[in-house]
């Protein structure tokens, strides 16, 4: 884990939200362990990027978690959908990361329990199915990613066989920041939105394959 954090420190947010793909994230709830692999992020680097919840170094009681250290958990809510977001760099620097979607691994069937009943892609391919999915609550934001309940795994970390950038979802009428290439997926992963059927690795699911 140690390695882990190191990266945080030392590495852009475009690096990171690259590097999170493949990194296992696990949340322990009273229903049991749930978990499974980042698939999709989107780097958001305020206080420059106009399509940052802390462009111009904005500051409201909401965005507290955003200026403090990395990994720290920053959770809003967006069309009703609570979404999940981690920081990045060191304090006092606002940006982050959302994890837009995961590969389920463990407690699946709670998992489809949580989203009433959703199954396969649907249940955590976009950022508020994987926080409904997991059981994410409001009472995470400002936690650690690192020793909370919601933490990221490295030792069970899967490597993408390829990664794709593409524009971020969703954000119209930014100028440059609208295009930007900003969204990175794991390419042929079935929990990726907006992806054509025949794109889709049903082999490996985009992972490269493990040496044993």
């Amino acid at each position: 884990m140690n390695e882990t954090i190191n990266f945080f420190n030392t590495k852009s947010t475009e690096e990171i939200a690259q590097f999170l793909l493949g990194m296992y994230l696990e949340h322990k709830t009273d229903a049991g362990s749930l978990g499974g692999y980042i698939v999709d992020t989107e780097a958001y680097l305020g206080p420059d990027d106009e399509a940052a919840h802390s462009f111009g170094l904005r500051k409201t009681p909401r965005l507290k978690a955003m200026y403090e250290k990395p990994g720290t958990i920053y959770l809003y809510t967006m069309h009703t959908h609570l979404i999940l977001n981690m920081v990045t760099q060191d304090k006092g620097t606002p940006q982050g990361v959302m994890i837009r979607a995961i590969e389920p691994v463990a407690g699946i069937s709670q998992m489809e329990t949580n989203r009433k009943g959703r199954i396969g892609a649907d249940v955590s391919n976009g950022p508020g199915k994987l926080v409904s999915a997991l059981g994410i609550s409001k009472e995470l934001y400002g936690q650690s990613i690192f020793d909370s309940t919601l933490r990221i795994i490295p030792e069970k970390r899967k490597i993408p066989k390829k990664i794709i950038a593409l524009p971020r979802i969703g954000i119209p009428n930014k100028g440059i920041w609208t295009d930007l290439p900003l969204r990175y997926v794991v390419s042929g992963n079935p929990y990726i939105s907006k992806q054509k059927r025949s794109d889709i690795d049903q082999t490996n699911f985009g992972w490269k394959e493990e040496i044993k």
